[in-house]
């Protein structure tokens, strides 16, 4: 049974790749399930859940910008568990190298030959805590995971389990001895979030669940990283009218261009919003992107793309506030149709 909409063709045999893809209504009920799951570990965090579920379905990297304490660890295991994937974590130090991200090769006598042993980043969801404490050489260890999804040592490739995520995070507040992460890494993460802390009803259910024991340790896996695959494949076919991609093609260009700017959105920036567009609208059941998609979602997609002129900084603008002013002035331009009357 095939349903098409303009073009898009659900519940069909991709020839392919072996699968039956998913159809729309299914991924929206799926990660519905996931929410609720990571919802008896995560309290009053919804927008951050979902946001997560948006750069896993669009085959993203997250950036959390947060204080100790607020759960982006706890959130990245209780995805992975959720999901069924394995789940590694690195924690980022000056002393850190690259080949304890990615893996080694050591010799084995038993077989007189080298054995790769695979690091922390062989694994389906990575939590890097603390990115910008690691040194910029093994930073830039990450891109080559994060951009092809493959690792390459001693001259071998290996490509990476599917799904794949690298959830990094940094402190705001500390940046004593940090190296922050150059412009073009910035760039290769697909949206940033931060969680915040918790108001008082919030946080009085958290000291309420974690009496005893941790709700972590309950919970069980929605789907499996094979379906799961198969949701990353369904949403680009979503349906983008043309005028909704001409209004993404505008509003980043209007970020490069904008009087205190220095430094605009790049072409990944209006992919990501293109992806995150479809991703949103099969999260709310459909399968075509409404402009309001991509103004949900400009802000966590744009926002740390953009590098602000200095004095534009004192004056206390933020990439926020140029955002949510291009959103206000730039229009999405409807062609008219012409019924002949």
């Amino acid at each position: 049974m095939c349903r098409k909409r303009k073009g898009v063709c659900w519940d069909l045999r991709d020839e392919a790749r072996g699968a039956t893809t998913l159809d729309v209504e299914a991924v929206a009920s799926l990660c519905q399930q996931i929410t609720r799951n990571v919802g008896q570990v995560i309290v009053g965090k919804a927008d951050a859940v979902e946001l997560m579920l948006l750069a896993l379905l669009s085959e993203g990297h997250v950036l959390v910008e947060d204080v100790p304490g607020v759960g982006k660890t706890i959130l990245a295991r209780a995805m992975a568990i959720s999901l069924g994937c394995s789940f590694g974590r690195i924690q980022c130090t000056p002393d850190l190298l690259p080949s304890d991200v990615t893996g080694v090769s050591v010799y084995d006598p038993s077989s007189g030959q080298f054995v790769f042993r695979p690091g922390p980043v062989v694994s389906q969801i990575l939590l890097a805590d603390e990115i910008n404490r690691a040194t910029p050489r093994t930073q830039s260890s990450l891109l080559e995971c994060m951009a092809e999804g493959q690792i390459t040592v001693d001259g071998k490739t290996r490509r990476l389990p599917r799904p794949f995520l690298v959830m990094a995070t940094q402190n705001p507040i500390e940046y004593e001895g940090t190296f922050p992460l150059p412009e073009a890494q910035l760039d290769r993460f697909f949206l940033r979030l931060k969680l915040g802390y918790p108001d008082e009803t919030e946080e009085s259910e958290i000291l309420l669940r974690l009496q005893y024991d941790h709700p972590i340790d309950a919970i069980e896996a929605c789907t499996e990283p094979e379906t799961f695959v198969r949701m990353q494949e369904a949403i680009k076919g979503i349906y983008v009218e043309d005028s909704v991609r001409e209004y993404i093609v505008r509003l980043t260009g209007a970020t490069r261009r904008h009087s205190d700017v220095v430094l605009g959105a790049s072409p990944r920036g209006s992919l990501a919003l293109f992806r995150a567009g479809q991703a949103l609208a099969a999260l709310r059941g459909r399968d075509y992107v409404l402009p309001d998609d991509i103004k949900h979602v400009a802000i966590p997609v744009l926002g740390h793309r953009l590098i602000l002129k200095p004095e534009s900084q004192l004056r206390g603008r933020a990439p926020e506030h140029v955002i949510q002013e291009l959103l206000h002035s730039t229009a999405v331009k409807f062609e008219e149709i012409d019924n002949g009357t």
